[in-house]
Protein backbone atom coordinates (compact mmCIF):
# COMPACT_ATOMS: atom_id res chain seq x y z
CA UNK A 1 0.00 0.00 0.00
CA UNK A 2 1.28 3.47 -0.87
CA UNK A 3 0.98 5.83 2.09
CA UNK A 4 1.43 9.59 2.16
CA UNK A 5 2.43 11.06 5.49
CA UNK A 6 1.68 14.79 5.24
CA UNK A 7 3.02 16.79 8.15
CA UNK A 8 3.02 20.35 9.37
CA UNK A 9 5.47 20.76 12.25
CA UNK A 10 6.81 23.91 13.84
CA UNK A 11 8.79 22.69 16.85
CA UNK A 12 9.70 19.30 15.40
CA UNK A 13 7.49 17.26 17.75
CA UNK A 14 4.89 16.41 15.11
CA UNK A 15 7.64 15.59 12.62
CA UNK A 16 9.40 13.29 15.10
CA UNK A 17 6.16 11.32 15.62
CA UNK A 18 5.72 11.18 11.84
CA UNK A 19 9.24 9.81 11.41
CA UNK A 20 8.53 7.05 13.92
CA UNK A 21 5.26 6.26 12.15
CA UNK A 22 7.02 6.12 8.78
CA UNK A 23 9.60 3.63 10.05
CA UNK A 24 6.91 1.54 11.77
CA UNK A 25 4.81 1.31 8.58
CA UNK A 26 7.83 0.54 6.39
CA UNK A 27 8.74 -2.36 8.67
CA UNK A 28 5.19 -3.62 8.02
CA UNK A 29 5.99 -3.61 4.28
CA UNK A 30 4.27 -0.40 3.20
CA UNK A 31 5.72 2.24 0.91
CA UNK A 32 5.63 5.53 2.81
CA UNK A 33 6.45 8.98 1.50
CA UNK A 34 6.69 11.73 4.10
CA UNK A 35 6.15 15.30 2.94
CA UNK A 36 5.84 18.59 4.78
CA UNK A 37 3.26 21.33 4.44
CA UNK A 38 5.26 24.54 4.65
CA UNK A 39 4.24 28.13 5.36
CA UNK A 40 6.38 31.06 4.17
CA UNK A 41 6.05 32.59 7.64
CA UNK A 42 6.44 29.94 10.33
CA UNK A 43 6.23 32.38 13.24
CA UNK A 44 3.20 31.20 15.28
CA UNK A 45 2.94 34.63 16.91
CA UNK A 46 2.61 36.44 13.59
CA UNK A 47 -0.73 37.82 12.49
CA UNK A 48 0.18 37.53 8.82
CA UNK A 49 -2.02 35.22 6.74
CA UNK A 50 -0.72 31.75 5.95
CA UNK A 51 1.10 31.52 2.62
CA UNK A 52 1.74 27.90 1.73
CA UNK A 53 5.04 27.47 -0.11
CA UNK A 54 4.82 23.69 -0.42
CA UNK A 55 1.49 21.97 -1.02
CA UNK A 56 1.74 18.17 -1.19
CA UNK A 57 -0.47 16.42 -3.75
CA UNK A 58 -2.89 13.80 -2.42
CA UNK A 59 -3.57 11.85 -5.60
CA UNK A 60 -0.61 9.47 -5.51
CA UNK A 61 -1.63 7.61 -2.35
CA UNK A 62 -3.98 4.87 -1.18
CA UNK A 63 -3.78 6.11 2.41
CA UNK A 64 -2.96 9.55 3.77
CA UNK A 65 -1.98 10.35 7.32
CA UNK A 66 -2.09 13.98 8.39
CA UNK A 67 0.02 15.19 11.31
CA UNK A 68 -0.21 18.68 12.77
CA UNK A 69 0.40 20.61 15.96
CA UNK A 70 -2.23 22.20 18.13
CA UNK A 71 -2.00 25.98 18.29
CA UNK A 72 -4.10 28.19 20.54
CA UNK A 73 -6.27 25.22 21.58
CA UNK A 74 -7.12 24.37 17.96
CA UNK A 75 -5.69 23.04 14.71
CA UNK A 76 -2.56 24.72 13.36
CA UNK A 77 -3.51 27.55 10.95
CA UNK A 78 -1.09 26.07 8.40
CA UNK A 79 -2.89 22.69 8.35
CA UNK A 80 -6.22 24.52 8.33
CA UNK A 81 -5.18 26.50 5.22
CA UNK A 82 -3.97 23.31 3.54
CA UNK A 83 -7.16 21.36 4.24
CA UNK A 84 -9.32 24.26 3.04
CA UNK A 85 -7.59 24.42 -0.36
CA UNK A 86 -7.64 20.73 -1.32
CA UNK A 87 -10.29 19.57 -3.78
CA UNK A 88 -12.87 16.82 -3.32
CA UNK A 89 -11.31 13.49 -2.46
CA UNK A 90 -12.56 10.00 -3.10
CA UNK A 91 -11.12 6.50 -2.74
CA UNK A 92 -8.38 7.54 -0.31
CA UNK A 93 -8.36 6.40 3.31
CA UNK A 94 -7.40 9.04 5.90
CA UNK A 95 -5.87 9.01 9.36
CA UNK A 96 -4.82 11.97 11.49
CA UNK A 97 -2.86 12.82 14.59
CA UNK A 98 -2.02 16.01 16.42
CA UNK A 99 0.62 16.88 18.98
CA UNK A 100 0.01 19.35 21.76
CA UNK A 101 2.10 20.74 24.57
CA UNK A 102 -0.65 20.56 27.15
CA UNK A 103 -1.21 17.35 29.12
CA UNK A 104 -4.85 16.51 28.24
CA UNK A 105 -6.59 15.95 24.86
CA UNK A 106 -9.47 18.24 25.82
CA UNK A 107 -6.97 21.13 25.98
CA UNK A 108 -7.02 21.58 22.20
CA UNK A 109 -6.19 18.17 20.75
CA UNK A 110 -9.79 17.00 20.49
CA UNK A 111 -10.84 20.30 18.91
CA UNK A 112 -7.99 20.07 16.37
CA UNK A 113 -9.03 16.54 15.36
CA UNK A 114 -12.66 17.67 15.08
CA UNK A 115 -11.59 20.49 12.74
CA UNK A 116 -9.66 18.03 10.55
CA UNK A 117 -12.72 15.78 10.36
CA UNK A 118 -14.93 18.74 9.47
CA UNK A 119 -12.66 19.98 6.67
CA UNK A 120 -12.25 16.49 5.20
CA UNK A 121 -15.99 15.88 5.49
CA UNK A 122 -16.57 18.99 3.37
CA UNK A 123 -14.35 17.35 0.72
CA UNK A 124 -16.34 14.07 0.77
CA UNK A 125 -13.74 12.23 2.82
CA UNK A 126 -13.57 10.88 6.34
CA UNK A 127 -10.89 9.96 8.82
CA UNK A 128 -10.70 6.28 9.84
CA UNK A 129 -8.66 6.79 13.03
CA UNK A 130 -7.09 9.59 15.02
CA UNK A 131 -4.66 10.20 17.85
CA UNK A 132 -3.75 13.04 20.18
CA UNK A 133 -0.20 13.04 21.52
CA UNK A 134 0.20 15.13 24.66
CA UNK A 135 3.84 16.17 24.60
CA UNK A 136 4.10 17.11 28.28
CA UNK A 137 2.32 13.99 29.52
CA UNK A 138 4.21 11.18 31.24
CA UNK A 139 2.14 8.88 29.00
CA UNK A 140 3.48 10.42 25.78
CA UNK A 141 5.46 7.31 24.75
CA UNK A 142 2.47 5.07 25.46
CA UNK A 143 0.26 7.38 23.37
CA UNK A 144 2.72 7.27 20.48
CA UNK A 145 3.11 3.47 20.64
CA UNK A 146 -0.67 3.05 20.77
CA UNK A 147 -1.09 5.24 17.70
CA UNK A 148 1.64 3.38 15.78
CA UNK A 149 -0.01 0.03 16.47
CA UNK A 150 -3.61 1.16 15.86
CA UNK A 151 -2.81 2.94 12.59
CA UNK A 152 -0.67 0.09 11.24
CA UNK A 153 -3.24 -2.56 12.21
CA UNK A 154 -6.04 -0.62 10.61
CA UNK A 155 -4.02 0.05 7.44
CA UNK A 156 -3.03 -3.62 7.30
CA UNK A 157 -6.70 -4.62 7.28
CA UNK A 158 -7.66 -2.34 4.35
Amino acid sequence: MKIGLLIHSFSGNTLSVGTRLKVHLEVQGHRVHMDQIIDANEDPKSNRPVLLTHIPDLNDYDVIIFGAPVRAFSLSPVMTAYLKQISDIENIKFFAYVTEGLPKPWMGGNRAIKKMKTFLGMKNASILDTAVINWSSRKKETQIDSMLNRFSNRIGSL
